[in-house]
This record gives structure tokens, C-alpha cells and sequence, in this order.
């Protein structure tokens, strides 16, 4: 497969960004102008490989794509295997995916039994048709600025299909956020005062606060925001020591992080997880994070929007759940010394919330926490490109051991932790010492059910993954302990997946305490 979501249009115009809920768009136009066949085999030939899907190009030599795109009128998709992955996720029950998938493998010859390829090729990309309008958010970010609040954000608002700047208020785009995950943003901060943006949020931590209050450049750009009558957000340490020391907050209700609440000027709605006023959108603190980013969503797109990007993530039932994981042959997770160590290896496209929730909550816990990357270099590109720089690379770690091992899920990331042949040595070793590992989303189905460390034990995983797994009994639960492995289903269960590590590595009232701190309720 070729670089995600790139959309080549043969007419002299260059390459354009594709998002995921476009493809959604288009796919339910055809199904509801057609058939879901139709759709389905429109999608197919539209994502097929390179070595197929040049075949709906006309006969030509041998030239370059740009002079390929002189000659020809169609078009085509190229993609990967996260945005397949995605797309799943979206239209789970309305895609014929067995159909699908021997389509879009099975190349032209097999599609022309069914229909006109080239038609269907240019149904998934009418002409006419256009994406909808960007939404074009800012996220600052500084040294100390909570990870979670900050990826989640920008992770949840880049699957609604917004252009996400993350832009540092340091001297430089590398920060090291408040519990040591370090970040690249993609700009600085100075880059951004001319543009205009639909929304700015601001995430909290400390002292990360006190960077976004300190700094002059991040001040007016907000001002300007509201000064504008456009739409800004803060959550955490960030509407108090942030919009109240700039005079933001007057006459509009506010929340933020229990922690500060004292301060607070208007103290109406402070109990309250997320609170919109006017053009202002305010929440709590890590564990409310979810909700604030969905209600930004709702800003920006509409409440019709939601629920398809709540969906995949995998969030909490509105009536809440209890977090405790379904246990089989519980036992006690022994540790070589008093501080436990926990190994999270990291890919070119794992999924960033998953990866910065368990770090960060695991941090919280006293627990040593070694993040590595199996790629040649430190620093990883995740599944909505944020950039995050691993501890060491994963070669580096070869003959340490660990209490825990934990994968994050994500694809291709999942795909990706499964061909380094450094990781699976690790993780067969840990197996057969006895020590304990786990997985979320893609990743017990991805690696440890295929390279056979899900063997005899109950697990769970990521909806779309699922069916890959041996045993089918408890692949609904959100989380599941069996003996020393424990699996999990998404982003949305990731706070409860390592709080539960934290209950088994320290202790139950350890957990609720982070819990209690994250605003999170773990039962």
C-alpha cells in the first residue's frame, strides 16, 4: 500500500489530503444512490494497491505519475492500512467487507464480473464532488502541559476531519509535557499569530499553565479569538491560570481541574464535566478530556458528527460502567523490586491516546515507565501525526527485563510492533519467564494472538479486531485479566485498561487516588 489518504486527481492539479469521515461521506452517497454493493466495490477499486489500481489507468510507456496525470482523467486513492482500519471502524455494518476485500485484492479481472470498474472508480470521487469545509483548530502546547489532555484533543478532533496545528510556546517545537512524554509540535507558536482559526484550546498541567499565561504571543492570539467572535476552549489548570489572568472568562461560566476551583471567579458550574457558554468551552481535567473534545466536535460539525467519531473509540456507555476488568485465573502480579517497570514500545502510526494514557496514568503511579520505539529512530509519526519521541529505541532495551510489557493498538502501528523481531523476542521471553504483558486495541489480535501469546487465555480487543481472536467469549468485555496478560478494546477504554495495571502493580486504592486526581471515576 502507498502513503495514507492521498487523493491524486489526473487533471494537472496537485495531490490532495483525503480524510476518513469524506470517505464515509461518499461511500453512504452511493450506497443510498445505488446499492451497498455498489458502494462496496466503488470503495474497493478505489483502494486498491498501486500494482493493481494502475491498470484503470490507460495504456500508456512507462512515465511518472505527475506525467501520468497529463494523459489521464481518473482517479484514485491511495491509502494504507490505517486508513482501511478506519474505515472499518466508521461503517462497520454497512460495508460488505468479505466482498470488499476480495475486490480490492482480487484487482480489475475480478471487479469486471460485477460491474464497470471505471465508473465505480469515479463514483467513490465524483468530479464534482468536494470535501467539506476544513476546520482549522490551534493547540498550544508548552513544557509542562498535560500529554493526555493535549492528544486527546487533537487526536479526537482530527478524526472529525479538523486541520490541527500544534503549535509549542517554547523556544523550540520539543517539549517535555508534565509527566515526561515528549512531544514535536509542528510549529512554534510565533508561526501562528497571523492565521485565523474556528477554535483555539488550550490544555492544561502544570506548569504548562503558566507557560500559556506567560506567554504574549499565545495571549493575543486569543484575544484576537474572542475579540473575533470565534470559538475557545481550555481545560484543566488552563481556564484559570491561562483566560481568567487575561480577563477572558468575565461574564461567562467556567469549570476546571477541582484542584483550582478556589480560584475560580464564577464558581456557578465549576462541579460541572464540561460547561459551554457562549463561544467559551471549559472542562475538568484528563478523565473529562473524552467529553470536552466530543463537545468541540459539536461546535465545529454538529451533533450529527459525534456519535461517528465516539464510535470507534470505544467509549464508556452514557450511564456509565464499572471499570473493573473481567478476570480469569487471578493471581497476584509479583514485581523484581518496590518500583515496578513497565516496557511501552511504540511504531510509526500507534495510536497516541493509548500510548500517552497508559504512560501518563502508569507515571502517576510511581511506576518506571521505559517508552521505546522499534523504528530506526526515536521519534514516531502516530496514527493522527502527532509526534511523540520515545525514551530509547527498542535495541537499547534487548537485555533489560521488565515487570510489564504493554502494547499499544493502533494500524498500522499494531502491524508494525508485530515485525520487529527485537519486540516478539522480548515479548516470548517475558511469556516464558512468567512475567506479565498486555495489549489494547488492534494490538492482542494483531501480535500477541498471531505470534501465540494469547494461547488458553480469554482476551479482548479493538470491535474491528476481534473476530481474529481464538476465543470469542469476552471479546465484548472492555477490559480482561487472565493470569499475568491483560487486554483491552480502544482509546475510550485506555484510562480504565491502566488503572486496572495500576491496581495490580500497587494497589486498588492507588488506582482510585489517580483516578480521583485524573477527575475519572474508577469503581
Amino acid at each position: 500500500m502507498c502513503t495514507f489518504g492521498r487523493l491524486y486527481r489526473f487533471d494537472h492539479s496537485e495531490p490532495e489530503r483525503l480524510s476518513v469521515p469524506v470517505l464515509v461521506h461518499r461511500f453512504r452517497s452511493i450506497a443510498a444512490r445505488t446499492s451497498a454493493m455498489a458502494a462496496t466495490a466503488a470503495m474497493a477499486m478505489a483502494m486498491m494497491p498501486i500494482r493493481t489500481s494502475t491498470s484503470l489507468l490507460p495504456a500508456t510507456r512507462h512515465v511518472s505519475p505527475r506525467a501520468q496525470s497529463r494523459r489521464c482523467a481518473y482517479r484514485r486513492i491511495e491509502t494504507s492500512s490505517s486508513l482501511q482500519y478506519s474505515l472499518q471502524s466508521e461503517l462497520k455494518n454497512e460495508v460488505q467487507w468479505g466482498e470488499f476485500e476480495s475486490l480490492r485484492v482480487g484487482g480489475i479481472q475480478g471487479g469486471r464480473k460485477k460491474m464497470d470498474i471505471h465508473a465505480l472508480a469515479n463514483q467513490i470521487n465524483p468530479a464534482t464532488e468536494t470535501p467539506p469545509a476544513m476546520k482549522k483548530v490551534l493547540v498550544p502546547v508548552a513544557n509542562g502541559t498535560e500529554e493526555m489532555e493535549a492528544v486527546i484533543v487533537i487526536d479526537v478532533l482530527r478524526r472529525a476531519g479538523a486541520t490541527v496545528t500544534v503549535a509549542s510556546v517554547e523556544d523550540g517545537k520539543q517539549i517535555k509535557a508534565s509527566r515526561g512524554v515528549n512531544l514535536l509540535a509542528d510549529c512554534l507558536v510565533s508561526d501562528c499569530e497571523a492565521e485565523d482559526y474556528d477554535l483555539v484550546v488550550l490544555p492544561g498541567g502544570m506548569p504548562g499553565a503558566e507557560r500559556f499565561r506567560d506567554s504574549e504571543v499565545l495571549k493575543r492570539i486569543t484575544e484576537k479569538q474572542v475579540k473575533e467572535k470565534r470559538m475557545f476552549a481550555a481545560i484543566c489548570a488552563a481556564p484559570v491560570v491561562a483566560l481568567q489572568s487575561w480577563r477572558l472568562l468575565e461574564g461567562l461560566h467556567a469549570t476546571c481541574h477541582p484542584s483550582f476551583a478556589s480560584k475560580l471567579e464564577d464558581k456557578a458550574a465549576v462541579e460541572s464535566s464540561v460547561v459551554r457558554d457562549s463561544l467559551l468551552t471549559t472542562s475538568r481535567g484528563p478523565g473529562t478530556a473524552f467529553d470536552f473534545a466530543l463537545a468541540l466536535v459539536e461546535q465545529l460539525y454538529g451533533a450529527e458528527k459525534v456519535p461517528s467519531v465516539a464510535g470507534p473509540m470505544v467509549l464508556p456507555p452514557e450511564d456509565g460502567t464499572d471499570c473493573r476488568a473481567v478476570k480469569f485465573n487471578d493471581e497476584e502480579w509479583s514485581t523484581m523490586s518496590s518500583t515496578p517497570t513497565v516496557l511501552v514500545p511504540i511504531a510509526n502510526d500507534s495510536e497516541e491516546m493509548e500510548v500517552v494514557i497508559i504512560v501518563d496514568v502508569l507515571r502517576r503511579a510511581g511506576v518506571k515507565v521505559v517508552v521505546a520505539s522499534v523504528e530506526l529512530e526515536k521519534t514516531i509519526i502516530a496514527s493522527r501525526s502527532v509526534q511523540l519521541i520515545a525514551d530509547v529505541l527498542i535495541s537499547e532495551v534487548m537485555d533489560t527485563q521488565f515487570d510489564l510489557v504493554l502494547l499499544p493498538g493502533g494500524m498500522p502501528g499494531a502491524d508494525r510492533l508485530k515485525k520487529s523481531a527485537e519486540l516478539c523476542k522480548i515479548l516470548n521471553e517475558q511469556a516464558d519467564e512468567g512475567r506479565c504483558y498486555g495489549a489494547i486495541c488492534a494490538a492482542p489480535a494483531v501480535v500477541l494472538e498471531s505470534i501465540g501469546l494469547l494461547q488458553s487465555k480469554k482476551a479482548t480487543s479493538h470491535p474491528a479486531f476481534s473476530n481474529k481472536l481464538s476465543d470469542q467469549s469476552v471479546v465484548e468485555s472492555r477490559v480482561v485479566i487472565d493470569g499475568r496478560v491483560i487486554t483491552s478494546r480502544g482509546p475510550g477504554t485506555a484510562m480504565e485498561f491502566t488503572l486496572n495495571v495500576v491496581e495490580k502493580l500497587c494497589s486498588r486504592v492507588k488506582a482510585q487516588e489517580i483516578g480521583e486526581a485524573m477527575v475519572f471515576d474508577y469503581l
